[in-house]
């Protein structure tokens, strides 16, 4: 898979890209990720890539020249990606949205800065606008690598274990079960005995009610969209938690 990062901060992008599995899944050429600096394709001498907007206002806006001719190399020379502008007004990066831009082979994210980018842009090159959440950073550098590092792990052979991301928090909908390991007792707290017991059913049985369970605490509304198989209901109805799913499904209805 293939990443082209339009931006006019380089520099802030290149120390993540080099650290854990995103640099391994580099190495290992998983992905390839490339940056491409949008002052160097602005057409004054002054490399100018934003300018005030038209109708007055506050702050700037990011001019369409540079990043159209930005987006036209990367596209002359990798082929037509899928462009992605990381913008607060889009709609919010989630699991089910990273498991599909994980399954196309070409991204290209356009990182916004000041008060966004010329409109104009967006509508020529049939840009979707992702948003990491409802808060406003000082550019799109950051967000981006949030949706790379996200989309990443989801390569095939990135992950040590395979099953990683398939059972990670989101994975199904509800938040992962609560992780343990040695020592057995801390502080005086100890590793529920379920998990110590070799028991595969009784671990597995115990994961699901755990996960319901921090998803209650933590994330109630998740579980109004979550399919329990009926396997799955008897071992919520033993552990008292399928009640308080009913009471949250019905108050969605």
């Amino acid at each position: 898979m293939r990443f082209d990062i339009l931006t006019i901060f380089p520099e802030l992008l290149t120390s993540p890209l080099q650290e854990g599995i995103i640099r391994r899944a580099i190495r290992d050429e998983k992905i390839e990720v490339a940056i491409h600096n949008i002052r160097d394709f602005a057409i004054d001498k002054q490399a100018m890539t934003d300018d005030r907007p038209f109708g007055g206002g506050e702050g700037m806006v990011m001019k369409p020249e540079p990043i159209a001719a930005a987006l036209d190399q990367v596209e002359e020379e990798a082929g037509a990606g899928r462009v992605v502008f990381l913008s607060p007004q889009g709609r919010t990066l989630t699991q089910t949205k990273a498991v599909e831009l994980a399954a196309v082979d070409h991204l290209v994210l356009v990182c916004g800065r000041y008060e966004g980018v010329d409109e104009r842009v967006v509508s020529l090159y049939g840009g979707e606008e992702i948003s990491i959440g409802d808060y406003i950073l000082t550019g799109g550098e950051l967000a981006a690598m949030v949706l790379i590092d996200v989309v990443t792990r989801l390569q095939p052979g990135v992950l040590g274990c395979a099953d990683s991301a398939e059972r990670d928090t989101f994975s199904r909908g509800i938040l992962k079960h609560p992780q343990y390991t040695r020592p057995r007792v801390f502080r005086g707290l100890e590793v529920p005995e379920e998990l110590l017991s070799g028991d595969h059913g009784a671990v597995k049985d115990w994961r699901l009610a755990a996960a319901v369970g921090q998803t209650l605490a933590k994330r109630p509304e998740l579980l109004a969209r979550v399919n329990f198989s009926a396997a799955e209901k008897k071992v919520l109805v033993k552990a008292g938690l399928w009640a308080a799913i009913e009471r949250i499904v019905d108050a969605t209805m």
